[in-house]
């Protein structure tokens, strides 16, 4: 017997704020049937085909340290450059720029969410393939 994921479940100071922000950054919609709205304490979003869920739940104490889980994303419609600058302008913020560690085409970008999620863009599938 074995095990699956049901959803990933992030710890926040504001569920439905940041459930927002994340529907943004990965085209996730409300479950159907359950909108999350403002005072929301428990939020849940979901890939358009059910496939995938998101929980954010409010707990009362703030982030403290690094994360010892984090998201990687791979862009599926523009560059790593592209969805990092669109990234930061809707609030994310830099923590760490990796392009090129291991020489040229390589590397990734650590961001953070508006509550200080760490999460990090690699190159896209066809920035991949160039390299």
């Amino acid at each position: 017997m074995t095990s699956r994921i049901s959803h990933t479940s992030m710890d926040c100071a504001n569920a439905y704020e940041l459930s927002e922000w994340w529907k943004q950054v990965l085209g996730y919609i409300d479950v159907p049937g359950d909108p999350n709205e403002p005072g929301h304490d428990e939020c849940m979003i979901q890939t358009s085909d059910g496939s995938d869920y998101r929980l954010f739940i409010e707990v009362p104490e703030p982030k403290q340290a690094k994360n010892r889980i984090h998201f990687d994303l791979r862009p599926t419609d523009r560059t790593q450059a592209e969805e990092v600058e669109r990234l930061l302008s809707i609030g994310a913020t830099q923590v760490a720029d990796h392009r090129g560690i291991y020489g040229p085409g390589s590397g990734w970008v650590t961001l953070a969410d508006p509550e200080g999620n760490e999460f990090c863009i690699l190159k896209s599938d066809a920035e991949r393939q160039q390299s």
